[in-house]
């Protein structure tokens, strides 16, 4: 008896853990999957015990209710609200699970939240924060992004100077990066900046450099796109030669016999 009932408490360990096992890897590929129906992520985040699938569940939620475009300004009011609040529920796990980027990614929609509501400050604070941790994982794209998002707030609060600074900044990584698209967006945030400061000599200057990197990146891909389709050319030519010359080969032999 003592046997039997120790094989029931083992058999029925080995079916919780088993239970356990596929709930996790259900919520693993769910997350993978990213589901964007908000009942859906709510009634998985109810069941989530994993801090890490958990923390990943409450961002996406909380994407789900940034795209408030389009939107009346009542629902958009409570979707800004429930951003939020699922937003901080994940920061605090990010916090707990000391997930860097995990907390830059909450940094970077509480920025988005707060600038949307004009509550500039909260803004500006948090996009600080996601620039401080992007120099601290040395991620120079999220380090440009954030710079561009910094110099964009400060515009709004009409610090120019300050805003000036991070694009030149943001320009200098730019070029040292030899990254030609974020120039782009570099100059498009100096045209806005100096139509705002009415220096509209300056902001045609910016907008004049932009228009020639986008034509040079169009003659470059353009470029390749035309070698591409040559040696695709020479390719088909080499393979229609080959079989030419197999087929003369394989009479030649026929003849011959």
């Amino acid at each position: 008896m003592k046997k039997l009932i120790l094989l029931v408490l083992i058999l029925a360990a080995g079916y919780q853990t088993f239970a356990y096992n596929q709930r996790a890897d259900s919520a693993t590929r769910q997350v993978t999957t990213l589901p964007t129906n908000i009942d859906t992520l709510k009634r998985m985040i109810g069941i989530e015990m994993n801090d890490t699938l958990r923390s990943a569940l409450l961002t996406q939620l909380a994407n789900q209710y940034l795209k408030w475009d389009n939107l009346d300004s009542r629902t958009k009011r409570n979707f800004q609200a429930q951003a939020l609040y699922y937003t901080y529920e994940a920061l605090h796990l990010y916090s707990r699970l000391n997930d860097s980027v995990g907390l830059r990614t909450s940094f970077d929609d509480l920025t988005k939240v707060y600038r949307s509501q004009h509550d500039l400050v909260q803004a500006k604070w948090f996009a600080v924060q996601s620039n401080s941790l992007s120099r601290a994982l040395k991620d120079t794209p999220n380090i440009m992004a954030s710079l561009l998002v910094l110099a964009n707030i400060k515009m709004d609060i009409k610090d120019y100077s300050l805003a000036m600074h991070d694009l030149d900044e943001a320009l200098k990584i730019s070029k040292v990066s030899h990254a030609q698209k974020d120039e782009i967006k570099v100059q498009d945030n100096y045209v806005l900046l100096y139509n705002r400061m009415k220096n509209y000599d300056k902001a045609d200057a910016a907008a004049k450099r932009r228009d020639f990197i986008n034509d040079s990146l169009l003659k470059s891909e353009q470029q390749l796109v035309a070698k591409a389709q040559d040696s695709l050319q020479v390719k088909k030519k080499v393979r229609l030669s080959s079989k030419k010359s197999i087929k003369t080969n394989s009479l030649k032999r026929i003849a011959s016999l």
